[in-house]
């Protein structure tokens, strides 16, 4: 397994590498940008690649969100200004739960083996890693991701070092996601365009309080299975 793990490590900077070597001026630009965190530079950055800017953007956001940092809001309002709020919200969170999706199946993949062994050595540490798994730990990852602001690298970390399963992450995340990126991205585009419509909030309010449910729903009925 360690051979594994040096193995993908390898394939991983072979990655950033070949990017590179094929447009050298790609990875620098993007890490000045992001030191930046310009919210109207990023858009015209984005934009800029005119018809491939949806897929940019798509591809951009899941970067940042699996590495868990620069905040997200930068990217969720640059599409919102591109994108309009609908398909920018819409395009930041798809984009958004692919990336800490993976950045969980990473973390996981590197460093589970090792929390279990910690884990194995505290009483207090077993109770909340079983306390991580099944529909408690659904729903606590839930509420997290629904917090507006809330460190997103932090939670990919602590739901990938857990027992949480991908399909009861991957479900969290993309719910709460949903209210935590519309309200952040919302509260960017009315602050940067000096425009206030508070109800564009109630409805993604509204329409997360029936995702939540939904995956209340789902997550009590497949825990029964």
């Amino acid at each position: 397994m360690r051979k594994v793990k040096i193995a993908a490590a390898l394939l991983i900077v072979a990655l950033f590498v070949v990017i590179h070597l094929i447009a050298p001026e790609f990875l620098p630009e993007i890490c000045k940008l992001l030191a930046r965190g310009d919210i109207v530079e990023t858009a015209q950055y984005i934009q800029s690649y005119g018809s491939m800017a949806v897929v940019f953007s798509f591809l951009l956001t899941l970067f940042v969100n699996a590495l868990g940092f620069p905040p997200a809001i930068i990217f969720s309002t640059a599409n919102t200004l591109i994108f309009g709020i609908f398909l920018g919200i819409t395009l930041s969170v798809a984009a958004e739960t692919v990336g800490v999706t993976i950045s969980f199946l990473l973390l996981r993949f590197f460093f589970r083996d090792a929390a279990e062994k910690l884990i194995a050595k505290s009483k207090f540490l077993t109770s909340m890693d079983k306390y991580s798994s099944g529909r408690r730990g659904f729903m606590a990852m839930l509420v997290a991701r629904m917090v507006p602001y809330f460190p997103s690298g932090l939670l990919n970390a602590i739901g990938a070092l857990s027992a949480l399963s991908l399909r009861d992450y991957f479900i969290a995340s993309l719910v709460g996601k949903f209210p935590s990126t519309g309200i952040e991205a919302i509260i960017g585009h009315d602050t940067i365009l000096q425009e206030e419509d508070p109800t564009r909030i109630i409805v993604v309010v509204i329409f997360a309080v029936i995702l939540i449910g939904w995956a209340y729903w789902y997550e009590k009925k497949h825990s029964r299975e």
